[in-house]
């Protein structure tokens, strides 16, 4: 089997040890993505600032993998606050408006008090 792993450059990817995404088998496997702005390393203090750039983070990765967000076959939502959930709607369901992948949402603590929200898929390489 090969597998081939993609980095964004983040800091926290050599910190804790893992890669943005793994190839396998013709799957890609994205971590979860938080909000960064990782060209400037700020994070948003919206919501949906933050959604809009770890989707953008996460199609960068996907595109690195030969893969796109059209591709994605899962994707799991984290939020602290659930209430944060709603306004992120419309850019999921743009974003997704082609592949429509099996979803979950959970609440739960992030890593750091400034992220709002986290996202991992799992797509295919067509």
């Amino acid at each position: 089997m090969t597998v081939t792993r993609i980095t964004t450059g983040s800091p926290f990817e050599a910190q804790i040890g893992y890669s943005r995404a793994v190839v396998a088998d013709g799957w890609v496997f994205v971590a979860g993505t938080t909000g960064y702005d990782y060209a400037t390393m700020t994070m948003p203090d919206d919501v949906t600032d933050q959604c809009r750039n770890a989707l953008a983070t996460i199609a960068e990765a996907l595109g690195q993998a030969g893969s796109g967000l059209d591709h994605v076959v899962r994707v799991t939502y984290i939020l602290p606050d659930g209430a944060n959930w709603e306004p992120c709607w419309p850019i999921v369901a743009d974003a997704f408006a082609t592949a429509r992948p099996a979803a979950t949402m959970l609440i739960a603590g992030l890593q750091r008090p400034e992220m709002k929200i986290e996202i991992e898929v799992t797509a295919r390489v067509p």
